[in-house]
């Protein structure tokens, strides 16, 4: 039996896409993908050994070596090194992320991700989020470490959160760089000796562990430039720690916080998009 009316369909409704369904399904994607990387964490817990042990190892080795031979006006040397540690093992932490996406490209995990109708940058999203979790462990290992030896932060507690969030977010973009990495790195080994070769340059010609006055004129110049410099000079300011850095002229060590977002910011909007083309060729048929 048929009915001569027909029900009237709103063309607005038609091919119409609610934008909070679609956010909602970006969430619970991302949210598998990422416990499914924290579930191999689990599995092989030797993964944060450079989030855990290192920070460690480096904060003792360096304090104890470096202190003994390091003069810092206006205050000790381990209140001088903790913003510098930050940046140092938060740099190259960021090597992990360069490594677990070059490992699920050749392990052919990612071929098994195409088949599921999900947005393709999902799994770039997840292990930011993922690796973004980890650096918050080697964080709190810094910290740590760091009160044990003596290190206190002499600001209010707005600002010592300040300090630490900006190395934090610096990494966050820096992991973005190290996916591009990733992507063109051939396996999981290339990736990472790429990755080491261009953060610890990155990490070790700065302010973190030295005052740059020291190093020749053509170095210190590099140095004072360098972002993980703005970075830890920027961190110092915020926690109240000693920042040698702060009498030279060059702009970003008068204006460390300024240039520390600058650089952040400008990491994330050139290689976050650019690690998206990149995924996209590498996974392309």
């Amino acid at each position: 039996m048929t009915s001569s009316h027909s029900v009237a369909v709103p063309t607005s409704a038609v091919g119409a896409v609610d934008p909070g369904n679609a956010l909602r399904r970006l969430s619970r994607e991302v949210s598998v993908l990422t416990h499914r990387n924290l579930v191999h964490v689990a599995h092989e817990p030797l993964q944060l050994s450079d989030v855990t042990i290192q920070p460690i190892v480096f904060s003792l080795l360096f304090v104890y070596v470096f202190g003994s031979g390091v003069t810092i006006p206006g205050g000790s040397y381990q209140d001088f090194a903790l913003a510098g540690l930050l940046a140092l093992n938060l740099t190259t932490a960021t090597s992990g992320t360069a490594v677990g996406l070059s490992t699920d490209l050749t392990t052919g995990v990612i071929d098994r991700f195409r088949t599921l109708p999900m947005w393709r940058a999902t799994v770039l999203v997840a292990r930011s989020f993922t690796d973004l979790l980890s650096y918050l462990v080697c964080l709190a290992m810094v910290v740590v470490t760091g009160l044990a030896i003596g290190w206190r932060p002499k600001a209010s507690l707005g600002s010592t959160v300040a300090g630490l969030a900006i190395p934090l977010l610096f990494t966050f973009a820096l992991s973005w760089m190290t996916a591009c990495i990733g992507m063109v790195a051939e396996g999981p080994e290339s990736a990472q000796s790429l990755g080491l070769v261009l953060l610890f340059p990155l990490a070790i010609v700065s302010n973190a562990m030295v005052p740059t006055q020291g190093m020749p004129g053509w170095l210190e110049t590099i140095a004072n430039w360098n972002p993980v410099s703005a970075v830890t000079a920027a961190a110092r300011d915020l926690l109240g720690n000693p920042n040698p850095s702060s009498g030279l002229d060059d702009w970003p060590m008068q204006h460390p916080l300024a240039a520390a977002l600058i650089w952040s910011f400008a990491i994330i909007g050139i290689c976050a998009p650019l690690a998206t083309v990149l995924y996209g060729r590498r996974t392309r048929d």
